[in-house]
């Protein structure tokens, strides 16, 4: 049911705010233009109230989650090109149609280590996408080839490189074109922008070059994450120094904490009162890739970087069954409920958990509330990359992505852009 006016009022709810608290307020919406309102000042301009007002009954209204590591989902493998477009495109349509049931309303689709030739295809095709009753893609993520062949993980060792040529290697493995300077990024029409969609790159700043090409890459408005990396703790400084922005799921792919050499994870730690700044960090939260303990300790040095993420693989799907599943190269995953490894290793290859799922986790394995959970999958993520004026948030003038949630933080239903796109049955 359409309101005649445009506008809907959500109320007997709580809204969680930028602090991470949860508050009973009511919010109201413009469904046709698809943005949060001022309820005040639409009043008093506008003399109107909502049309339709919808009782949430007590329940949670938070802005729709964000998960900016997410490697496929529903069957689709963001890294797979095997060149047929049409292909590739549907399947970016089918993943961001149905992880709406997740609560996710936006995602940075990730590419891992590829066959050089690869990058600029996929990545062309990796623009910022969206559909009138889908989650947004908002551009891709780099994770590879310029990492650590000690902590490659999952990734192919034959693919990962040097940056001999500094950012001029960047440029020739992603192509020039996708690494230009970034504009504003959304469209609301489903189009394809100009904008390339470059969000994010994870490498190792101990590789040859990569640490020159940091200050560039920041430059250009991408986010640069360290990750699968030996780095130690004076050379993990020294890309945050230069702009480096997050560390790529936290505790995974990178030494352990040590004492006299806290590497990467020591950023948490470092003083806030210093020139360079602590980097956001990424946790999957599914109690394999962390330790609960782990996961606490983290979110107590350092709270307001943290961010959840899924890391999920393509079989990420909420009703699939555990079993062996065919990924790529002819290699193949081990499903065990929310553990996923490479066939024959005890590699772990990501994840299959949901977003959702890893918010009620992080709730549960810190002690922290539903709403400083929900923080970090909505705001945190969205201060990452900058857009926190139109994702993350339930600010006046930001898009109406929503999911209501219960208590116990279980979706209920989303909204994209002020559509209701998916509710439980």
């Amino acid at each position: 049911m359409a309101s005649s006016n445009g506008l809907i009022c959500f109320t007997n709810c709580l809204l969680p705010l930028e602090d991470g608290s949860l508050v009973e307020r009511d919010l109201w919406i413009d469904e046709r233009r698809g943005v949060i309102l001022d309820a005040q000042r639409t009043f008093f301009l506008q003399r109107e109230r909502p049309d339709r007002v919808i009782d949430l009954g007590g329940n949670i209204l938070s802005p729709g989650f964000m998960d900016i590591q997410i490697n496929g989902a529903y069957g689709f493998d963001f890294s797979v090109y095997d060149g047929d477009d049409e292909a590739y495109r549907q399947g970016m349509q089918t993943v961001a149609e149905k992880i709406v049931e997740t609560g996710v309303t936006s995602l940075v689709p990730t590419i891992i280590t590829q066959e050089r030739s690869l990058y600029p295809q996929i990545l062309h095709l990796l623009r910022p996408f969206s559909l009138p009753h889908s989650a947004t893609l908002l551009g891709w993520h780099a994770e590879g080839p310029f990492i650590q062949l000690a902590k490659r993980g999952a990734h192919a060792p034959q693919f990962l490189v040097p940056a001999h040529e500094r950012f001029a290697s960047f440029e020739a493995v992603y192509g020039a074109q996708n690494l230009a300077d970034q504009e504003d990024w959304l469209m609301a029409d489903g189009t394809a922008p100009d904008t390339v969609g470059v969000r994010i790159i994870t490498a190792a700043p101990e590789i040859d070059g990569v640490m020159a090409t940091v200050p560039e890459v920041v430059q250009r408005g991408v986010v640069f994450s360290i990750g699968h990396s030996i780095a130690s703790t004076d050379i993990a400084t020294q890309a945050a120094y230069h702009g480096a922005r997050l560390i790529t799921h936290l505790f995974n792919a990178m030494p352990q904490l040590h004492h006299r050499d806290p590497s990467i994870i020591g950023l948490l730690g470092a003083s806030p009162h210093l020139s360079t700044p602590r980097p956001f960090y990424e946790l999957i939260v599914d109690g394999i890739h962390s330790h609960p303990n782990s996961v606490r300790l983290a979110y107590t040095a350092y709270p307001e970087g943290c961010i959840l993420i899924t890391d999920a693989m393509k079989i990420l799907d909420p009703h699939l069954k555990d079993g062996v599943h065919e990924w790529r190269d002819g290699k193949r995953f081990v499903k065990e409920g929310d553990k996923l490894y490479l066939e024959g290793t005890d590699t772990l290859a990501g994840s299959v958990v949901t977003l959702d799922k890893c918010v009620r986790n992080f709730s549960r394995f810190t002690g922290c509330s539903l709403g400083e959970a929900i923080k970090c999958a909505t705001y945190n993520p969205a201060r990452c990359l900058g857009i926190e004026n139109r994702k993350g948030t339930l600010r006046a003038g930001a898009d109406a992505d929503l999911v209501v949630l219960s208590r116990q933080g279980d979706v209920l239903s989303t909204w994209v852009r002020g559509k209701e796109v998916w509710t439980r049955n």
